[in-house]
């Protein structure tokens, strides 16, 4: 029960950050941005033009449902929210690398992302079903 009341947390932390960075990609493409900011780097859009940031809403929301589900017991349920944090956790080593190799650019929101995806996959592990 910790571990997806703590999924259920890290969830709503990922949820804001990429909100955050949603409406600043949006922002961007209405060319409000007075800065220079990560979302206006090609990584920022990695599948189909879509913003990272707005796939991160729909991957946080879908895994807090799952944990926070009747049907979180069921072995399925656990293999795909695995498959899903493993492969957000990856795709975020290679974000990480991007931040800190290529584009160079401080990204508090991009960070906490990171942290969040990589913790999530060992609670998910963690809250694998008897």
């Amino acid at each position: 029960m910790l571990f997806r009341v703590t999924i259920l947390l890290l969830c709503g932390v990922g949820l804001y950050a990429s909100a955050f960075m949603t409406r600043k990609a949006l922002r961007d493409a209405r060319g409000e941005l007075t800065e220079a900011s990560v979302v206006q780097t090609a990584r920022a859009r990695s599948f189909g033009g879509t913003p990272n940031a707005a796939i991160g809403l729909v991957y946080y929301a879908a895994l807090a449902i799952a944990a926070g589900s009747p049907l979180s017991g069921i072995s399925a349920v656990w293999w795909i929210s695995l498959a899903a944090a493993c492969g957000a956790a990856a795709f975020s080593v290679y974000l990480a690398y991007s931040l800190l190799f290529v584009t160079r650019m401080p990204c508090v929101y991009c960070w906490t992302s990171h942290v969040v995806n990589w913790t999530l996959v060992a609670l998910v592990v963690l809250a694998k079903p008897a």
